[in-house]
């Protein structure tokens, strides 16, 4: 009967999902999960192929997690925050395109007609609990057995297997022949590693095999975990260690040399001499036996730059490049958002954006570049833009293709890129931190390699306090993101050489150096020199106290540099204090 209260005619009101591996994902009762096709909405009426993805099924569970703040239970909306927004959104983070117009374009129709406005709040009523029923089948969608990588040196993305080590440890390795035990003894040459002999006939043995793995599984790369039962092996492994004459026998190794041997099946006494072979491995970082109140209480909430200029003006400076389809597209999708929020505002065509703005370096001159890079920083407020710019890049691995191109002509350029352009490009790369997947990029090279140009060169420029200040509010981000990687580490209890995820060592250098420049400026005590301060103390908590950045902050002499820093209150003296505290170690 729509055509007889509307005047145009609607065939159907949709609801729409996606599925991919089996699992079919929609909004209802916020994000929602079910095996494919058996949600309660029945027999699908069309099926269409939205394409293929090559993001990991991490990427994508890290993404969903991210919507789940945007596509609340509370939030559904029949007509401007529905199950259709939620797809078209999905779709186009994992294949660049949205799901057809003649859906999502629907609710709008029906409001468009003033019989539809009459009925909305009746028809959203009426559809709720349908719309919002719980799933039947709810699914856990699980990522794949992570397998240990490592970079290829050239640009920290594309990916080649890991060291043998990688192999072998985190779990039990069973051996039965002496070659494979001379060889795992020799790979934790420089950690530690534990033998546990065994039998088939031991019963007291199968008290301590699941401890054992369980040990295995906490150490993580610290530590090799060897069990060797005498049933199977090879008769040259009871020569190499004739005097273990009973079962469980257990010896510990310690950077390639024997450390202690015991026998019997106590669970207890096997995790704290484990503990104890751990502990000498890997001695605790002094940084984290010191009390460093005032610097560990500093916000890490991402610092974001959200204002939004008059668009239409901003676009007018643009001229003839300014009438593309993707800037009014992008126009429009900032203007809702800003009347509405994000929950009543549609994704727009995401891959038209970026080849806007690729193409933006050539079209439009460098002193007006930077209109083209804000309507990217206002964008990337939304979690949805920045996740698609985060994994916007050939095949499952690689830098952020677009956002990549961007910092690259801006750091060319240097220091004679124009004022608006390099503090505009200073906002937008504080706004890539919305999302949790830019994070392994920028502190990845080469885009952190990019960044840390791009923010070195305006900390260092004190003719324009603005850009310095916009800078400091970078490395906050970088240094923060980087610090909360370090302290998982600790955490997890990881070894330093699977560190990986950390800002390259050189760029660390790079950033530190700018910041005790800054600090040594001679200029008073403020909120610039605050940020400067706490950002040293964030690179310098737990850093390597046998490696080059160390080395850099002695040779600067940055104890003496912060000694003389002298803040008005109390907290400010006693932050100054402790990070002095760390330099000095």
């Amino acid at each position: 009967m729509s055509q007889q209260f509307l005047g145009t005619q609607i065939d159907a009101v949709y609801h729409t999902s996606l599925v991919f591996e089996g699992i079919e994902y929609y909004f209802g009762q916020g994000v929602q999960t079910c095996r494919a096709g058996s949600t309660h909405h029945g027999k699908p009426m069309e099926i269409i192929p939205m394409g293929e993805t090559a993001l990991p099924v991490e990427i994508i569970l890290e993404y969903l997690e991210s919507l789940k703040g945007v596509y609340t239970a509370e939030s559904y909306d029949l007509f401007l925050h529905n199950c259709n927004n939620f797809t078209n959104d999905f779709s186009m983070f994992l294949v660049g395109k949205g799901i057809p117009d003649h859906i999502t374009s629907l609710p709008q129709t029906v409001l468009e007609t003033p019989f539809g406005q009459m009925l909305r709040p009746q028809l959203d009523a009426a559809m709720r609990p349908i719309t919002q029923a719980p799933t039947p089948q709810p699914v856990t969608p699980q990522p794949p057995p992570l397998r240990p990588y490592a970079s290829n040196g050239n640009n920290g993305t594309a990916k080649t297997p890991a060291s043998p080590l990688a192999a072998v440890t985190g779990t039990v390795n069973n051996l039965t022949a002496l070659g494979d035990v001379e060889r795992l003894l020799k790979l934790a040459q420089d950690r530690c590693a534990i033998v546990f002999f065994t039998s088939s006939t031991c019963a007291p043995c199968k008290l301590v095999y699941q401890p054992y793995d369980d040990l295995a599984a906490e150490a993580g790369d610290k530590c090799v975990f060897i069990k060797i039962d005498f049933s199977y092996a090879e008769r040259s492994i009871s020569v190499k260690f004739p005097d273990v004459r009973a079962t469980p026998t257990f010896i510990t190794f310690l950077r390639g040399s024997k450390r202690d041997e015991w026998s019997g099946a106590d669970a207890r006494q096997l995790r704290n001499n484990v503990e104890m072979l751990l502990n000498d491995a890997f001695p605790a970082h002094p940084h984290l036996s010191k009390s460093l109140p005032m610097l560990l209480k500093q916000s890490q909430r991402r610092i974001t730059y959200t204002k939004v200029p008059p668009l239409q003006k901003v676009v007018a400076k643009m001229g003839d490049v300014g009438k593309d389809p993707a800037v009014s597209s992008v126009v429009s999708f900032i203007d809702a958002k800003e009347r509405y929020g994000a929950m009543e505002a549609p994704l727009t065509q995401m891959p038209q954006f970026a080849a806007f703005l690729k193409k933006s370096t050539t079209t439009l001159p460098p002193d007006l570049l930077f209109t083209a890079l804000d309507l990217l920083r206002i964008t990337l407020t939304d979690v949805r833009v920045a996740s698609f710019f985060a994994e916007e890049h050939t095949g499952a691995t690689g830098t952020p293709t677009t956002i990549s191109h961007l910092l690259d002509y801006v750091s060319n350029l240097g220091d004679k890129a124009p004022y608006a352009l390099r503090l505009t490009t200073l906002h937008l790369a504080c706004n890539l931190f919305t999302s949790p997947l830019f994070i392994p990029h920028v502190l990845s090279s080469p885009l952190s390699t990019t960044l840390i140009s791009v923010l070195t060169t305006a900390l260092l420029d004190d003719k324009h306090p603005a850009l310095k200040a916009s800078a400091l509010s970078l490395a906050m981000n970088i240094a923060s993101s980087n610090h909360k990687i370090r302290m998982k580490q600790h955490t997890a209890n990881t070894a330093p050489s699977s560190s990986g995820s950390e800002l390259e060592v050189s760029e660390q250098i790079e950033l530190l150096a700018s910041l005790l420049e800054t600090l040594g400026d001679g200029g008073e005590w403020g909120e610039t020199k605050k940020m400067a301060l706490i950002c040293a103390g964030w690179l310098t908590y737990c850093a390597p106290l046998d490696g080059e950045l160390r080395d850099l902050w002695r040779v600067m002499d940055a104890a003496g540099t912060v000694g003389k820093l002298v803040p008005k209150n109390v907290e400010e003296r006693m932050l100054v204090k402790e990070v002095k505290t760390l330099l000095e170690t």
